[in-house]
Order: structure tokens, then sequence, then C-alpha cells
């Protein structure tokens, strides 16, 4: 079986492209590259992963297809495209021949306008994604899962991840109306869940693992067992809690399942999903 970190970064810090980052998250603010992660994946028996892109910018994405050159445990890349260009198809069809550019990503949690993903020019970039076999990865707050379900009705042949499980406010200890508005997305086939960023979610540092049981109750009844798959959001995760801890939160619930189902939560789904092909 091959176990896979469906969600993790890398970026060499310089506070004018990581303007994202607070006063609050100063241990974020140094490099996190390749040779950070190996050892953490190391520590609980897993083989690879996938790259998501923490900066709005092409660079970003030729950047992180370099590092998954260098790296075969790099499976594949979320990287990001201007998604509103009129040129989106050129842009798109100069990484035609990249094979670990699995998807893409926008930062859309933090745009000011709460119905950006409804903007005709972006959706236009959504509706190129399937010519060149890319994903889309959804970073979402609560309040916008409601627009998330006009966007993914309207392309309902277009693979969808939902990443940190839309970020509910678990440090609050809020349900509702997170989880109705959950189920609602997950009736979408096309729309997958990724079981990360929960715990700086969480009081940070200040957490168990039952504080997150009813909310990966939620998502697993949602969106079943076949499309849900692990993620650490390393290094965001260290703000409050190490590596291992994080993904321990995710692997000890899976425990609960057949070891087909285990499986495919803590790498199957991933690969299906991102459709990663080890032989690269």
């Amino acid at each position: 079986m091959k176990l896979i970190d469906s969600h993790q970064h890398f970026w060499q810090y310089n506070p004018a492209e990581y303007t994202w980052m607070t006063d609050a998250m100063m241990a974020l603010k140094r490099d996190f590259m390749p040779a950070d992660i190996v050892p953490l994946l190391g520590q609980i028996n897993f083989d690879s992963c996938i790259a998501v892109q923490a900066r709005q910018s092409i660079e970003e994405t030729d950047w992180l297809l370099k590092l998954a050159a260098e790296n075969d445990f790099i499976k594949g890349i979320v990287g990001w495209v201007d998604l509103r260009s009129p040129k989106i198809h050129e842009v798109l069809s100069g990484y035609s021949d990249q094979k670990k550019l699995v998807g893409v990503r926008h930062v859309v949690h933090d745009e000011p306008d709460d119905y950006f993903m409804l903007q005709p020019a972006f959706q236009n970039g959504i509706s190129a994604l399937g010519e060149f076999n890319l994903t889309y990865d959804l970073l979402l707050f609560p309040k916008h899962i409601p627009i998330a379900l006009q966007l993914v009705e309207k392309f309902p042949e277009q693979p969808f991840v939902l990443d940190h499980i839309a970020k509910p406010f678990i440090s609050k200890n809020e349900f509702s109306p997170w989880h109705e508005n959950l189920m609602k997305l997950a009736k979408f086939p096309n729309v997958y869940c990724k079981l990360s960023g929960m715990v700086t979610e969480a009081k940070w540092k200040d957490w168990k693992e039952d504080d997150f049981k009813r909310y990966l109750d939620s998502v697993t009844a949602s969106f079943g067992t076949n499309r849900i798959m692990i993620g650490s959001d390393w290094p965001v995760c260290t703000l409050s809690g190490d590596y291992t801890a994080t993904m321990n939160i995710v692997i000890n619930y899976a425990r609960q399942f057949s070891k087909e189902i285990n499986d495919a939560i803590l790498g199957g789904n991933c690969v299906n999903f991102y459709k990663v092909d080890y032989r690269i």
C-alpha cells in the first residue's frame, strides 16, 4: 500500500511573498524544504506527498514542479494559474507535458468578494481544467460552502477536493451550519475532502484527538470512505501540533475501519483523485 500525505507545502520565506503569515505565525517565517519533511514522513511510514501552492504566482507553480522533478517522493503538485486569464487555455497548454502537475488552487477564502468563485471569468478557467485532466482544490471557510455548491453544480465532470474540511470553528466547538452545508456539498460525487488543516482550527497546542471526532464523523458520513484522504497541511500544522501528532489524528481514526478502507483513506483515495503515477 502507498501511504501519501495529500497536502503539504514548501517555501523559501520572504515577507513580501508570504504576507498571509501574521505575527502569530513566527514559527513559519523560515524556509521549509523537501529535506525537512523526508524524516517526518519516515517517522509514520509514509512514502510520498502532494505539494500544494502557497503563493499565487506562476513562479510558484514552476518552482514546485522543479522540486518535484528533483524529489521522487513528491508525486504531484497543486499549483496556481490565473484561472480568470483570457489566455487560460494557452497557459495550461504550456504545462501539458508536466505530468506531476495534477491540479490547481486559488486562495478563495482570502478574496474580499465572497462570490469570487461565481465570477464568469473564474468559471471559464474552471471549465478549461478538464481538457488538461487537472483537478481543483477548494480552499474555503464555512461561509463559502453554499457558494461552492453553486460552482460544483455547474461542473459535474470536474474533480474537486475540499481542503481542510472547510475550516470549521473547532476552537469554538461550532458545528452548524458547517455540518449541514457539508452534507449538501458531499452529495456531488465529483467532490472529495481532505482530512487536513484541523489542528490550526482548534486551540493551538491545546487540543486532544477526541476534539476532532465529531467533525471527522460528519465528513465520513457525508463523503463516505472512498472520497476522503489524509493530509497534514505541514508546515502550517506546526503552529498547533507536530507532524506526527497531526497525522495520527486521522491515522488513529481510520483504524476503526477495515484494512481496505484504512488503506484508501491513508493513500488510495489520494492516488485515485490526483491520478498519481508512481512510475514517474
